[in-house]
Order: C-alpha cells, then structure tokens, then sequence
C-alpha cells in the first residue's frame, strides 16, 4: 500500500493508495534495456484549440479544487485560466489506472513506474513532446528521460515528483546510530518484535539492495532485474527477518503511532512520516542507509486515445508550474519536479528537507520500477523473476 503521505490529503481523501511499484531503477538514461518495443506512436508538433475539458486519473492529492480543503485548490485557476474543466477520479491502486486508461475515456494520468511501463508498452500512453510544455525546461534534469518515463531517448510523461524509502530509529533505543540496513536485515534480532517493514511485495528490492552491496558474489546490478539465485536469496533474506518484525506498515499513521508507543524501533519510512513523527515528540531520526535507499517517483502521462488532448497538454504544464508544484509537493508529501518550484513553496526549508535538488542524494535511490521477464539490467542470458512472481513470495515471506 501507498498512502497519500500527509495528514490533510490522508483526511480529505479518506482511501487507502496501493501504489505497489513506481520509479525505476537506479540506472539513469533510456530504458532500451528493458526490452520494450512500444507502438510507433507520434508526439504532435504543435497544440490545437482547447477543448474546454480534461478527464484526469491521478493519486489521492494531486488534483485539488477546494472540495476536500477550501484552502488547497490549484483546479480552480486551471480552469479559469484555460477553459478546461477538470473532472478527476482517485485511483487505488497502479492496476486500476492501466485498467481505467485502456478505457479511452481519460486524458492524462498521474502515473507510477509499474503502470507507466505498462502504458508505454500496451500503446495506451501516447510520448509526449516536451516542448509544448514550457515548464519542462525547469525541471530537475535527473528527472528527465529516466527509465520509467521514457523509451530510447523518447520522453513518455512529464515528471511531477519523487521521495526515497529511508531507515527510521528511535534515537533513545538504538544505540549505536545505525549506518547501514544490516540494523533491520543481519542485525534485526537485537530488536526483536520492534523491526517494521514496508507492507508490498516491492520491498524485496529492499533486501535485493542490501545484498548487492554485501553479497557482492551475487552480481546484483538492479534491485529490479533479479534472476532465480538472486531472487532466491532476497526473499531468504526477508523470511529470516520477518521472525523480527513486529510489524509490517502501509498506513503510515500505525507507523507514527509505533514509533512513539515504543512498539517499533527501527525500519523504513518515508521523509514526511519522519517529519510528522518528531513532530509528535518521538525521538527519532531518518536517513538513506551507506547502500543507498530504494524510492518513488511518479509521472503525468498522455493517454494515447485522449479526446481532449490540448487540454492536456495544458495540465501537464500547469501541474509542474512552480507555484502549482510547490503546493502539490507540500500538500502531499514530496520533492517537487521543478527547480523553481523551491522558490514557491510556504515552508522555505521544504526543498532542502526533501532533497529537491540535491543530485548526489538521488543518485542513491534506486527508483521502484516492475520486474519483467527481460532483466532490466540488460542481461540476456538469463531470464528475471516477473513481478507476479514477488507477489506470490510475499505472501510466503509474510507467513
């Protein structure tokens, strides 16, 4: 499960987020690797009259017109400003956008890495020509023309915003300060029943990143692109610490409650639960681990069927506009996409907080993307463990 990860967007949309996978690899660049072959589809050379509307599928919190919070609404202008009338639905979970996009009923859609790649390859997401989006140009380059939005070099979405999975402690029971992610994996037994986990079967590349760093023997390249030995021994790895977790989180709200209950310790969080959490008065402390950190990132996308494709066009620009940006970022929880964005938003610590600009930090994520047959690291040698697969060994992992 992924949730919103503020309070007010949890409050205001009241559902459950299950993002099972989005991002990609820790590989920057192209995705030719992958092995996709999508459809030859075109990118218009230039924008047509508007519509007068736009049909968007998005996360709870990423399109906001008053109606949850009268303060938080960056719909209203929109639509004053273009013509376009917005008319969104919430999604649940990264099957029901690929399910709700090969309808042809929406326009655009607030993609994560498991559903963009699965758009791209199904035809269902049209590329998109980044220059009929002018705030494009601002956009943080290590967000450009990443694995999980675009396809030989052919940009496929336009980057909105992205967070990391980092290691949380409680400062007063964890002693020494941790430094690696050998405190929740070899070392988790000195906190047994007080270890949490991130609750989806992509937290096996969490266990994959780990070993790749000291199991070096196993020649893991990408947490993602993991043959049978690899996956064998990450999914061995996490039933020997699931006996140590007390456990394992999806509604962040328990993790906030754990943490200052006492009930867990040490494990994976998210920067704004960190945030909340010493905000509450627990003495905790949150960072990327020295093998990095796997992590998120989420993509608007161009529905290759849209009907009211200039309108969006239009909200692709408006959403990554600094000042739209830096009020989707801070509502929900997340660095935003567009370096002038840091200028916009209303905490003036919120980009430095969320790493916004720092490259070398996100150099050390490895963004969540879908395991497919076709080793995403380019093997060919042998075949990668799909995606169903790591939904099957969770539930055994999990008991």
């Amino acid at each position: 499960m992924r949730l919103t990860p503020t309070l007010k967007a949890v409050a205001a949309a009241a559902v459950l987020i299950a993002a099972t996978a989005c991002g990609s690899s820790d590989s920057g660049g192209s995705s030719s690797s992958t092995g996709l072959n999508p459809p030859d589809l075109k990118a218009p050379s230039k924008l047509g009259k508007t519509e007068g509307q736009v049909n968007l599928i998005a996360w709870a919190g990423y399109v906001e017109d008053g109606s949850n919070d009268p303060k938080v609404d960056w719909v209203s202008d929109f639509e004053k400003q273009t013509g376009c009338q917005v008319h969104s639905k919430v999604a649940a979970s990264s099957d029901e956008m690929v399910k709700l996009m090969k309808t042809g009923e929406y326009d655009a859609v607030s993609a994560s890495g498991d559903a963009s790649l699965r758009l791209i390859a199904s035809g269902d997401a049209a590329p998109v020509n980044t220059d009929l989006v002018p705030n494009y140009k601002d956009v943080f380059g290590d967000l450009k023309l990443q694995a999980w939005n675009s396809v030989g070099g052919k940009a496929y979405g336009i980057p909105h915003g992205r967070g990391a999975n980092l290691l949380m402690y409680n400062t007063d029971k964890v002693k020494p300060a941790p430094t690696s992610w050998s405190a929740v994996f070899d070392d988790a037994a000195k906190y047994k029943g007080h270890v949490t986990a991130y609750d989806s079967p992509i937290y096996i590349a969490d266990a994959a990143l780990y070993l790749k760093a000291t199991k070096p023997e196993l020649k893991i390249k990408d947490p993602y692109a993991l043959d049978q030995k690899q996956f064998d021994a990450a999914v061995d790895l996490l039933k020997k610490q699931n006996a140590n977790v007390g456990e394992y989180w999806s509604d962040y709200l328990k993790e906030i409650s754990a943490f200052k209950s006492g009930d867990s310790v040490i494990g994976t969080t998210w920067q704004v639960i960190a945030n909340l959490t010493q905000g509450e008065g627990a003495k905790v402390k949150a960072f990327v681990p020295k093998e990095g950190a796997t992590g998120w990132s989420d993509t608007w996308m161009l529905s290759a069927k849209a009907k009211h494709p200039n309108c969006g066009y239009k909200w692709m620009d408006w959403i990554i506009s600094p000042k739209v940006n830096a009020q989707v970022a801070e509502y929900f929880g997340e660095a935003p996409s567009n370096a002038k964005a840091c200028d916009e938003t209303s905490d003036k610590s919120f980009c430095t907080t969320f790493h916004a600009g720092d490259t070398a930090y996100w150099k050390n994520v490895a963004f969540w993307n879908t395991p497919i047959e076709q080793c995403l690291d380019g093997r060919t040698d042998v075949k990668c463990v799909p995606y169903a697969k790591w939904v099957q060994a969770w539930t055994e992992i999990k008991g």
